[in-house]
């Protein structure tokens, strides 16, 4: 298994239950969306499997490890993990070949980590991770010089160099446009299914979601509502679990692809 989560609950400093009793496992190369209304619980569940965020109760194993058995190990267990955010933590000034080998840091020893921050030690790598979310043209470009979804790209293109273990992506294609955003989400789910790694997503888009992953996950209130392969996910499941949200229809891949103008995914999506 790439990951297990057994009855785990998370309850926040201020009484605020983020999770409750999720249990949870993906197997190693499993592609898998998290989708659910605003506030459900996605990004606190993607925090808790990337050991980011300690559970309150229940346990995790992620990667074949036991997580927070130690601060050395936690380190080398991060190392393996790549994680896609949805407000990319890069600082401004910093230079875009800078922040895509910086996927790499966990894995280098420390002096050519620290050297790769005044000379970056791998341009060639830099340039073709950007190459596949066409960005090569920002290699030397400062990070405050590109706009939101310009640094989601960069944020994904750092963790296709990291060639990470475990993908966790947090809403990776929120200031995309749709036929961008397809493209991107694509590819992670193409890289995640070469490298056999896993990769879990959350996603606000749930036809991104149906066309896209193997197997879709629906949260409400910190809870897992539903946990099928996407082929199976109904529409009267999408209404439940949006209730007193807009109303979600499950969409036709196909007409939708045809009504949009776009072609059909060759790979990983359907």
């Amino acid at each position: 298994m790439s990951f297990t989560l057994q009855s785990l609950g998370l309850t926040h400093t201020n009484g605020h239950v983020a999770l409750a009793d999720i249990t949870l496992s993906a197997s190693q190369g499993e592609s898998v969306a998290l989708i659910g209304p605003s506030g459900a619980g996605k990004t606190s569940l993607l925090h808790a499997i990337g050991t980011a965020l300690p559970p309150t109760s229940g346990s995790l194993t992620v990667l074949g490890q036991s997580a927070w058995r130690s601060s050395a190990a936690q380190r080398a267990l991060r190392a393996r993990i790549g994680t896609v955010h949805q407000a990319v933590p890069i600082p401004p000034r910093q230079r875009v070949v800078t922040a895509v080998l910086a996927g790499k840091l966990g894995q280098w020893p420390v002096w050519k980590s620290l050297l790769s921050l005044l000379h970056p030690q791998d341009m060639a790598g830099a340039r073709a991770a950007l190459e596949r979310v066409h960005l090569a043209d920002k290699l030397f470009a400062r990070c405050g010089q590109l706009s939101g979804g310009q640094l989601q790209r960069v944020g994904i293109a750092r963790v296709l160099y990291q060639e990470a273990q475990l993908i966790l992506a947090d809403e990776p294609v929120s200031a995309l446009d749709p036929t961008l955003a397809l493209e991107t989400v694509q590819l992670l789910v193409q890289e995640a299914k070469a490298r056999n790694a896993t990769l879990v997503a959350s996603l606000h888009s749930v036809e991104l979601a149906l066309r896209c992953f193997e197997r879709v996950v629906g949260i409400r209130e910190g809870r897992i509502v539903f946990d099928v392969p996407a082929a199976q996910v109904s529409a009267d499941q999408l209404q439940a679990l949006y209730a007193a949200q807009p109303r979600v229809e499950a969409p036709s891949c196909a007409a939708k692809v045809v009504a949009a103008g776009l072609a059909m995914p060759a790979h990983g999506c359907r």
